[in-house]
């Protein structure tokens, strides 16, 4: 199901920016705006002369997760049975959040000794007192486990539940009319939770950049 995410993301992006128009229309408009609520995900947290080398990294992260998390949605199916879920979001996968979120840990030490230079990247381990060097150690150990593991619990918590809803359809009449009432304002609520976590993971992701590659 990772792959599938990421054909959609590669197809939505490249149809998108096939035929660029001065007045973006459909796709375009909606790629565009992707694109500048991307942009404001980096100046938020870094200057653009900076910052601007990211948006590629961040505009994939958002939508590719954007994307993940909807996926397991549509196919959560109960039969009379069996209960079960035909395929889950790639993100429910702790596996997958874990590399992403170290992808992104090992990027942002990468660019903070590329853009800044040894001597620098290696004295914040040490500022404001060296006292917090196995302080630091640990802040990175935490950030890479509270990135990956932040996306997995929650969705892996929001399909849980969904099929927990859906099971109430297998005790009978009664049964399904319960689990129609929660099941419909759930799956909105799924949405939702999906497009805040990819939106948390992006911008993380951006605020962990900026500490490496900028100046404090």
């Amino acid at each position: 199901m990772s792959t599938v995410a990421a054909l959609i993301v590669a197809i939505f992006s490249i149809v998108g920016a096939r035929k660029l128009a001065m007045r973006p229309t459909g796709l375009q408009n909606f790629i565009e705006w992707v694109m500048d609520f991307t942009k404001y995900i980096i100046t938020s947290n870094m200057a653009w002369e900076k910052g601007g080398r990211f948006i590629a990294l961040a505009y994939t992260l958002l939508f590719y997760i954007f994307v993940a998390n909807m996926l397991g949605i549509p196919f959560e199916l109960a039969t009379e049975t069996d209960h079960y879920a035909l395929w889950n979001s790639p993100t429910s996968d702790p596996v997958l959040t874990l590399t992403m979120a170290a992808f992104v840990i090992i990027l942002t030490h990468i660019y903070g000794f590329k853009l800044r230079g040894a001597k620098e990247y290696f004295a914040d381990y040490f500022r404001p007192s060296p006292i917090l060097f196995p302080f630091k150690i640990i802040e990175e150990f935490s950030n890479f486990l509270t990135l990956g593991l932040r996306l997995f619990g929650n969705i892996f918590a929001k399909e849980l539940v969904t099929i927990l809803i859906i099971s109430l359809a297998g005790l009978g009449t009664l049964g399904a009319l319960l689990a129609w009432i929660p099941l419909a304002p759930w799956l909105a609520f799924g949405i939702f939770i999906g497009a805040l976590q990819a939106f948390i993971f992006a911008m993380l992701s951006m605020v962990y950049m900026a500490h490496k590659v900028e100046s404090h």
